[in-house]
């Protein structure tokens, strides 16, 4: 996937890792459409109320906004990931400092999301099965897609939205059931509410920041900007879809009582051939739950790689993969324990995602204007 060069911290091979714009768009949107799905709607009511909706609006229009400035700041560097533009802005010894700051994110964000996914997986399906077996079940498929190169990661992003478009569209099952009332009246706490619960949708978008890593192998790179803006509309119409059908079944108590809401609205779908629809539902999530962590695994290998600079993405892949094994054998997370780890990745991400390429952006300005003003 990578071959390391003395003039950048990677050089890309055009057949293995080009990716095409559908595939650009995937990869962000999946990242994005993640765990957020399931626990978004509960956690907006408990701070904005049935007025979450305009919060998610929002959150939407500043992950735009952040993700224009991301591509932005790549156009400057097309052909260099995050991991080099550290290093030419800030320095050996800073910029590797930074790098292994990201990379530490990133592998925080694949812990995250891999045991809330193997928790829901005890909680709704294998109760009984350790967590270490089900994952050990989710490294196969993750060092192969792994080994074969970013574009193999592309075409698993895509294939795997048109496979799961289905999803969203039986969770309108519920609305036979609606009642348009618990909508009414908007904005029925004030705007206070509804601006502090911002934050937690911020959460649900991240995911963009991907653009700082995939961007070189995007090629066609006019249209980043474009792609970006599109992944991050799917995200948003998508946690619009799943918010609104949840404040319409369930009353505004109701639905604080569900720490899944969206998993419960599946309980109401009912086949006369099928019981339990919802753990099939589930176990077909888990493929677009695979499509959050894995680029974030990527994050981490292609840096682990840049700061050593040594060794094949395969060895450092396996080294990752060993040691996600290990972790799941002597840690057996609880519910408040996976919350934890969520809330840590929130404020890490929130640093990351929005306030770090605020800070990058200012500082390349910056370091652009006293540099023409020392040439000149």
């Amino acid at each position: 996937m990578m071959e390391y060069t003395s003039e950048g911290v990677a050089m890309r091979s055009q057949s293995i890792n080009n990716i095409s714009l559908m595939q650009y768009i995937f990869i962000i949107h999946g990242t994005q459409v993640g765990i957020g799905i399931l626990t978004l709607p509960r956690e907006l009511t408990e701070i904005a109320g049935t007025d979450g909706w305009i919060s998610i609006l929002i959150g939407g229009a500043f992950s735009i906004l952040v993700s224009i400035l991301i591509t932005s700041i790549m156009k400057k560097h097309p052909d260099k990931t995050l991991y080099d533009l550290l290093l030419i802005y800030f320095g050996s010894y800073l910029g590797t400092l930074v790098n292994f700051i990201v990379v530490l994110y990133g592998a925080l964000a694949t812990i995250t999301v891999i045991f809330t996914t193997l928790f829901v997986i005890n909680v709704w399906v294998l109760v009984e099965t350790p967590t270490y077996l089900i994952l050990a079940g989710y490294l196969i498929p993750l060092f192969i897609i792994g080994s074969n190169g970013i574009k193999a990661l592309g075409r698993y992003s895509e294939i795997t939205f048109y496979f799961s478009i289905w999803m969203p569209i039986l969770l309108l099952f519920p609305l036979k059931d609606a009642h348009v009332l618990n909508l009414l009246p908007v904005v029925k706490e004030g705007w206070y509410p509804i601006i502090s619960a911002v934050r937690t949708t911020f959460l649900s978008f991240l995911g963009f920041e991907m653009a700082f890593f995939f961007y070189p192998y995007l090629t066609c790179k006019q249209h980043a900007t474009k792609g970006i803006i599109v992944a991050n509309l799917l995200s948003l119409g998508m946690f619009l879809v799943i918010t609104m059908v949840s404040y319409l079944f369930f009353s505004p108590k109701e639905i604080t009582q569900y720490e899944w809401p969206t998993l419960t609205l599946l309980k109401v779908i009912e086949f006369s051939f099928l019981e339990r629809f919802e753990i099939i539902y589930l176990s077909f999530y888990m493929y677009v739950l695979s499509t959050t962590w894995l680029p974030y695994t990527y994050v981490t290998i292609l840096g682990s790689q840049a700061i050593l600079k040594k060794g094949s993405h395969k060895k450092h892949l396996l080294i990752f993969i060993f040691l996600l094994l290990l972790i799941s054998i002597f840690f057996q997370p609880s519910y408040l324990q996976i919350a934890k780890l969520a809330k840590t990745w929130g404020s890490a991400g929130y640093i990351m995602g929005y306030v770090f390429p605020v800070l990058l952006g200012f500082y390349i300005i910056l370091h652009h204007f006293f540099k023409t003003r020392k040439s000149a």
